[in-house]
Formats: C-alpha cells, structure tokens, sequence
C-alpha cells in the first residue's frame, strides 16, 4: 500500500518562507500518471481545506484562491516527491498540512476536494505567529 510521509513543517515569522515535502513509498509498479496528489491543511476547530494539487504528470496544478501567489506546488517524480513552497507565510496559515494522494474511482471529482483522495500523510505542522 502506498505510504505519504510529509516533512518540511515549523515556526516561521509572518513574511517568511517554507517548503514542505511529501514522499510516497509503497507502489507496486509505475504510478499511473493521471493520478493526483495534493496538499491540504486544517487549523484548529475549522475544517480540512484543499490548498494546492498536481496531476501524477506533473503538467497540471490547482492551487487555491486563498494561496494563489505565495504557495507552488510541484513534484519529482524520480523521488516519488511532491512539494508545497510557500512564501509571505501569514498567521491564518498557521494549521497541520497533510499531504494526500487521489482514489480510485475519482477521476472526475475536483481536484481540491476531499472526497478525490483516499491515501493521506500523518501531518506536518505549520506554525506563523501572530
């Protein structure tokens, strides 16, 4: 079975930056391309929200309105890795980011949605004082 485990996070000033990476262990042959894998994050008492998300290829990505600008996501896929670069980090960005790896059968589902991924990493916490 497919393991996500994500690093990267900590405590960063307001205007700083940090990069999280996620890796995934576990295929049994070569991933399917056409399989996504996202960055979610969810604060304290709030719901766990899309933030970033990139096709198994590479060659597409949907990143959030409310990130748009400051967070990119990419991947290697020589080192089964996908990474969320964040900059201009602000307090509201403080939550547990978790990294998150498509379905199957969820091909049509928004790429940002929680119901597209079935396979998620323990969590990596992003902390931004206020």
């Amino acid at each position: 079975q497919v393991r996500l485990v994500e690093s990267g996070g900590g405590s960063v000033q307001a205007g700083g930056s940090l990069t999280l990476s996620c890796v995934a262990s576990g295929y049994v042959g070569t991933p399917d391309w056409k399989d996504w894998m996202a960055w979610f994050r969810q604060a304290p008492g709030k719901e766990r929200e899309g933030v970033a998300a990139i096709r198994g290829d590479g060659q597409a990505t949907s990143v959030a309105q409310f990130v748009e600008g400051r967070f990119r996501i990419s991947r290697d896929n020589s080192k089964n890795t996908i990474y969320l670069y964040m900059n201009n980090l602000q307090p509201e960005d403080t939550a547990v980011y978790y990294c998150a790896h498509q379905g199957p059968g969820q091909s049509a589902t928004p790429v940002l949605s929680l119901l597209k991924y079935n396979l998620w990493g323990q969590g990596t916490q992003v902390t931004v004082p206020s």
